[in-house]
């Protein structure tokens, strides 16, 4: 049985980036927790798959394919919400791919290409949910940022690090603005999680799995299952006077120092 606190009986969600990863494992907790969902990818085929998941919950699931980079798609997907749903009460922002390249070669049409995925896409989202979660007094939001929201990484992440600090201030803006009107926005700020595209860089680089687990004291890299409770935490009454917070999800990453060590 969910605690009341946790229940998201009646609630709608709306899901990007839900095909796989960690907008897959968001989708599927917050309809274990009681919520019908929208999950929206690129990818309508692993979109279907998430959606048959949350159907065995013995909730709704509506597949829609989007791309967050392009904001008429993003109006024309709550339109859709709007016909099939008629209300929004979680979004999470989770979809948005970033690109690799040092500082003196990358391109701007490159580094303009990430800034669309990731910072004019996702501000998208939250305004056109906002407006609906405005309109009906409450909601909650959730961007997914990283921890090249507030520190650097290097190895090529210029143009990704800069535009997962704009998410970071986007998140801190638009919760002072909305909180007093019941609209929460808070981010996720995950380290190194576990997808395809991780896994292939790695392969590549083979030193670059031990660099990660080397600033993760809790010795392992995240996965995917990990956002699941932060998800429906975020999305629930449990979470109710939380708003504007920047959460590491990250095995300790953030809390240790450049120069620290990690015990085995």
């Amino acid at each position: 049985m969910i605690p009341a606190m946790f229940n998201l009986n009646g609630r709608v969600a709306l899901v990007t980036g839900a095909a796989q990863g960690m907008g897959r494992a968001m989708a599927l907790a917050l309809a274990e927790a009681g919520a019908d969902a929208m999950v929206v990818d690129l990818n309508e085929t692993g979109a279907r798959e998430t959606a048959a998941s949350i159907q065995k919950f013995g909730r709704r699931a509506v597949v829609a394919r989007c791309d967050v980079a392009d904001p008429v798609q993003i109006r024309e997907l709550f339109s859709r919400l709007d016909a099939e749903f008629g209300r929004i009460d979680f979004l999470g922002n989770v979809a948005g791919e970033g690109l690799l390249g040092v500082p003196e070669d990358i391109s701007l049409e490159d580094v303009e290409r990430c800034w669309r995925n990731l910072v004019l896409g996702r501000f998208c989202m939250c305004q056109e949910a906002g407006r609906r979660m405005l309109a009906a007094g409450r909601g909650s939001i959730v961007n997914i940022g990283s921890l090249a929201s507030i520190t650097a990484l290097g190895r090529g992440h210029v143009a990704y690090s800069m535009a997962m600090g704009a998410v970071a201030q986007m998140t801190r803006e638009l919760s002072t603005e909305w909180a007093g009107r019941g609209v929460r926005v808070n981010a996720i700020l995950p380290a190194q999680v576990v997808n395809n595209g991780l896994e292939h860089r790695m392969a590549s680089d083979p030193c670059l799995r031990d660099k990660f687990l080397g600033g993760i004291p809790a010795g392992r890299l995240g996965q995917p299952d990990d956002i699941k409770g932060l998800s429906v935490f975020l999305a629930s009454d449990a979470s109710n006077w939380i708003t504007g917070a920047l959460i590491p999800m990250d095995g300790g990453n953030l809390a240790m120092n450049a120069g620290g060590s990690v015990r085995r």
